[in-house]
């Protein structure tokens, strides 16, 4: 097969070989691929074929190439949605995606060339054959209608889209404000004839005829209305409302408000100020209906009225038991385009969803989520629960833009309902290629968050994305990255996916000067699965952008540390900005403080290191500290030498520069020949002094007696050592005059991290490990440590049993023979 290599620019994608994603590279190169801990598929080769970018990355060691459906369907990319809460990471055992309130987070086109996806040295399974079938299958099905809708695939109106469960009731049209009902069109001469009679009266007109010609006004033709509000004598108009507007009555404040959305009168307009006053002035003096309709109308407005929507959650709070269930939907869409979450309502907003949620449509479950979700507004776990319980048994009658508004909810109440994650498997994949770049991203970003694993969600996301990445916005091609990195998958298109999301990347640099929390959130997503875009690094960690992450609203520089790192060791090549040593300190600092009042307190944590300590001999067996704090977990670190004995090394106040006293030993032809040749003459000087050193004289201090007869054997021969005790006083210089005698001082060894995992290490339900700690052990391995796991489902039903057990438990994890075979 001929291999068809179609280039592309991509900003510096670094890795040493220069390779092409065709099909006959990508069957050569699936064996060559490693994964640890994935779902038992079987390892097969990627027939497809399919075109992609040459991409050059540097190598890093190791590396071989080896949130309607109609509503979605029909999505804006300009649009703007709220911005979720930011995927951030805490001080703790795991990084958490973005979208979670509990934990803070959550991250110009060059030249072509990145640091390196590392690869471990295990094939990778690829993904099954059956799956790439059904995805490109369920592509196929939806490309026709995705190419009929392709003019509108990414015209979502963030404005209109979260209004359409107002479609579903009458009752609805008096409490909102519905921009697209069918009105009479005004002749141009009418208007005319209007806009003179105002110049001639010049503010003369009664209220009720200033009312009558606002709303004939405002039934112009569409294109007139802009021509309309820049002409003078409309503002004449405007003028004599506000000198009236005390005289109107409500239902003609109301009426003039309307038609002010009608012609898209600016939000910050006189005319507005006026009404704005005094609406707030007469709340008291409005029934609900009312209020909630001129609420909506600010919003379709877009002006910000904080005084007004204070007073009217204050009224809503004295009439709470009155409310209609289109009254309570409505009113808490309003707090969610408001971005407010009144406190005093919180308990009475559940105890509202509780009395109405079988009486919802679906629609509007969606809409009580996304304005709970807007508003963050905290829903205890009951509450979520019973919606997550509904949406489970009725998501395939229910639209994508109502299903991602509950998936967004899920995500930041951080409820784990395996039901509505089972279904969504089952329903979403089908849907995702009509879905727009936002609602995919909604969807993607509540698995990683939620730590939840859905292969067919994930290959369906990755199959459909490539088509539409120039519709991300920075922060969708940020998401989707973490989202992967996290989930630790790469697709079967993994070159196509990750290479237009790195190319989007570069387009959007612009945008993360303003929001520098994405940039770092898609550069960690990336580092998790060993990619390394060099020139995107090089301008993360500049002194600039650095500046800019300080005054971000999230806490972003472990992020940059975890990154930073993460370049040092598995790109030696790299060339670029580092972080200077000062801020490796202080969020050092931090991290270690976090650490010692945090993790390793936790229970599971110290019974492994007591009963280590008990097994090998004493506490400078064992070390409970973070070998690399930038990964912000701990680890147990113990060493073997290589006949599998433990060596001392946590020495608490090592003082090698000690003088020792001089005991007076003479140095005699015989000591020194049983020195040199120890108990065999075929051996190497070198050899005995490493086979004969006591773990105690390893670092020049005195030879310890051994806590188990386990370790008596572990002493070498007494003549020899007793000898060395005596003699090293006597040779002083003389050593230096002996090279042989100090080579090798340390015996080899293995340096051993074990990791006490727990279940935010996995995905939820699995043993899949998530991104960060995979990162984390490959930079282990990379450093020379060989990882072991006391793996939560192990380790923590063994600390209800014996101490016996839990030893025999450790020893036989410590003294694994595999362990020096493998470090050898």
């Amino acid at each position: 097969m001929a291999t068809v290599l179609i280039c592309r620019r991509f900003p510096r994608l670094s890795r040493v070989t220069t390779f092409s994603t065709t099909a006959k590279c990508k069957a050569e190169s699936g064996s060559n691929k490693s994964k640890q801990k994935k779902e038992e598929n079987p390892e097969t080769a990627n027939t497809r074929t399919e075109s992609a970018a040459t991409i050059q990355l540097l190598n890093p060691l190791d590396y071989r190439v080896s949130y309607n459906p109609s509503a979605y369907a029909k999505s804006r990319a300009a649009s703007q949605q709220h911005t979720a809460r930011n995927s951030g990471q805490a001080l703790g055992d795991t990084f958490t995606s973005p979208g979670t309130a509990q934990v803070q987070h959550t991250f110009g086109t060059a030249s072509s060339q990145a640091l390196p996806p590392v690869r471990d040295a295990l094939p990778k399974p690829k993904s099954k054959p059956v799956l790439e079938q059904t995805v490109s299958a369920l592509l196929s099905v939806a490309q026709t209608k995705e190419e009929a809708e392709k003019g509108k695939t990414e015209m979502h109106n963030s404005k209109e889209d979260p209004r359409v469960f107002q479609k579903g009731r009458p009752e609805y049209r008096s409490l909102s404000y519905d921009k697209f009902e069918p009105i009479e069109t005004l002749p141009l001469e009418e208007s005319e004839s209007i806009l003179h009679s105002v110049a001639v009266c010049k503010g003369s007109q009664s209220p009720g005829t200033i009312t009558d010609y606002f709303c004939r006004l405002s039934r112009l033709p569409v294109e007139q209305h802009a021509v309309l509000v820049s002409e003078l004598r409309f503002n004449t108009l405007c003028h004599c409302a506000v000198k009236n507007i005390r005289l109107f009555s409500t239902s003609d404040l109301i009426d003039i408000l309307k038609a002010c959305v009608r012609l898209v009168v600016p939000p910050t307009h006189p005319l507005l100020n006026a009404c704005e006053n005094e609406f707030c002035r007469r709340v008291w003096d409005m029934n609900l209906d009312q209020l909630l309709l001129v609420a909506d109308c600010w919003r379709c407005l877009e002006r910000s009225v904080p005084s007004y929507l204070s007073i009217l959650f204050s009224y809503a709070n004295m009439h709470w038991k009155d409310l209609t269930l289109p009254q309570f939907v409505q009113l808490v869409y309003i707090i969610g385009e408001g971005r407010r979450s009144p406190v005093d309502l919180k308990q009475k907003m559940e105890s509202m969803i509780l009395k109405y949620l079988d009486s919802f449509t679906l629609e509007e479950v969606g809409a009580v989520c996304l304005g709970l979700f807007k508003s963050l507004s905290g829903i205890s776990d009951h509450i979520m629960r019973k919606i997550a319980d509904r949406v489970s048994l009725q998501m395939e009658d229910m639209s994508t833009y109502a299903l991602v508004n509950v998936l967004k909810m899920l995500r930041y109440t951080r409820m784990d309902h395996l039901p509505v994650m089972k279904k969504l498997g089952k329903v979403i994949p089908a849907r995702i290629p009509t879905v727009n770049i936002q609602g995919i991203m909604h969807i993607t970003l509540t698995c990683s968050s939620l730590h939840y694993f859905d292969e067919g969600i994930m290959a369906a996301v990755a199959m459909s994305l490539p088509s539409k990445v120039t519709y991300c916005r920075s922060k969708d091609a940020a998401k989707f990255l973490w989202s992967f990195g996290c989930l630790d998958y790469e697709p079967p298109n993994e070159e196509e996916f990750y290479s237009s999301l790195i190319e989007q990347m570069h387009r959007k640099l612009h945008e993360f000067r303003k929001f520098p929390e994405h940039l770092l959130t898609g550069l960690l997503g990336l580092a998790f699965v060993k990619r390394f875009p060099e020139e995107l690094i090089d301008y993360a960690l500049r002194d600039e952008f650095v500046q800019k992450t300080r005054s971000s609203k999230y806490e972003l520089k472990k992020d940059l540390f975890t990154l930073s790192k993460s370049v040092e060791i598995e790109c030696p090549s790299y060339q670029g900005n580092r972080l200077p040593p000062q801020l490796y300190e202080e969020v050092t600092k931090m991290v270690l403080n976090f650490a010692e009042q945090e993790i390793y307190v936790r229970p599971e944590i110290v019974e492994a290191v007591s009963l280590l300590q008990s097994m090998l001999g004493g506490p400078e067996y064992v070390k409970n500290h973070m070998i690399l704090p930038h990964t912000r977990s701990s680890d147990l670190e113990v060493h073997l030498a290589m006949d599998g004995h433990p060596i001392p090394f946590n020495l608490k106040d090592p003082i090698p520069d000690r003088k020792l006293k001089d005991i007076g030993v003479s140095l005699t032809d015989d000591l020194m020949t049983q020195l040199i040749k120890g108990r065999s003459n075929n051996q190497s000087p070198v050899e005995v002094e490493n086979a004969d050193r006591t773990p105690g004289q390893e670092r020049g201090e005195e030879a310890r007696t051994p806590r188990t007869g386990d370790r008596a054997a572990f002493s070498g021969a007494p003549l020899i050592a007793d000898a060395r005790l005596q003699l090293e006083p006597k040779l002083g210089r003389c050593l230096e005059a002996l090279p042989s005698l100090t080579l090798n001082r340390q015996p080899q060894r293995v340096k051993l991290a074990i990791q006490v995992s727990n279940r935010n290490h996995y995905c939820y339900c699995s043993k899949r490990l998530l991104g960060l700690h995979c990162l984390k052990r490959r930079q282990l391995r990379q450093l020379g440590y060989v990882v072991v796991e006391l793996p939560f489902w192990e380790w923590f039903p063994l600390l209800k049993h014996t101490r016996l057990e839990k030893l025999s438990y450790l020893h036989y994890k410590v003294f694994d023979p595999a362990l020096l075979s493998r470090a050898g």
